[in-house]
């Protein structure tokens, strides 16, 4: 799957993707207005061999035109009935939602059929979306997309945090900006027994320009050692710096717990 802030440079990664005899999916942006359905056209455009969606607008432009669609995990399936109504709706796959902390995810693998689903289990996780461009407002005397001279294609942007971390900033083709969080998170512990379950359909979300030249060559090594049995989960988020977690959180759709209770 590819992601490209100028959607004219898709062209060339899909010529790279089947010259080397791979699969290749475009995603549509996080955010899509009413006026902005000529980015879904030029998507089509490209020969790609399907869609990541990140909204429903997307999912029925797609389908109707006859696309292989994976439903972004923005569709927010955490439960077997969002699952089915999406893949009644086209979607080929349909990744697992972020709200599912590990159990709740093996729980809805056991409620669906386990090839509907797409799990990611490594990525940097995107912490919120903003209309304001901050390449826009700080590296440019230009006052949107017309005149700002797109200096995100040229410079990399991270915003420092209290504690001194520095989150990578990355703008979309609508010029929104979306914040990754700085450290990557891995759900590697948890591969063996989606796995056992029947899951097949697991991504790797990497961001250019934060790791060197080698990092996504040695993650996804590690990955398919992992789907190998060849190293644990352990092993993998260790050597990569990763937070050992699934979700976004514990699990934002726990029982709540009563506050007087023994931990």
């Amino acid at each position: 799957m590819a992601e490209l802030a100028d959607i004219r440079r898709y062209d060339e990664a899909v010529q790279i993707a089947h010259a080397a005899g791979a699969q290749i999916l475009i995603a549509t942006p996080r955010i899509q207005k009413p006026d902005e359905m000529g980015i879904f056209r030029v998507l089509t455009r490209h020969g790609a061999d399907g869609i990541l969606v990140r909204n429903f607008a997307a999912l029925e432009f797609f389908v109707e035109q006859g696309l292989s669609v994976v439903a972004d995990f923005s569709l927010n399936a955490a439960n077997e009935l969002t699952v089915d109504f999406l893949h009644r709706a086209g979607a080929r796959r349909v990744t697992a939602a972020y709200d599912s902390n590990r159990d709740q995810l093996l729980d809805l693998v056991a409620a669906v059929p386990p090839t509907w689903l797409e799990v990611v289990v490594h990525q940097h996780m995107p912490m919120f979306h903003m209309e304001h461009c901050v390449f826009c407002a700080v590296l440019s005397p230009g006052t949107d997309r017309t005149n700002c001279g797109r200096p995100c294609d040229v410079h990399q942007v991270k915003l420092r945090d209290r504690i001194g971390m520095e989150h990578p900033l990355k703008a979309d083709v609508g010029c929104r900006n979306t914040l990754f969080n700085a450290v990557p998170q891995s759900a590697a512990e948890v591969v063996p027994s989606l796995i056992e379950r029947g899951v097949r359909h697991f991504r790797i979300e990497l961001l250019d320009g934060i790791e060197d030249d080698d990092h996504p060559r040695r993650t996804i090594g590690l990955y398919r050692d992992l789907l190998a049995g060849r190293v644990t989960g352990r092993e993998v988020w260790s050597q990569l710096q990763a937070a050992n977690r699934v979700g976004v959180t514990r699990g934002t759709l726990e029982e709540r717990r009563n506050p007087l209770a023994i931990l």
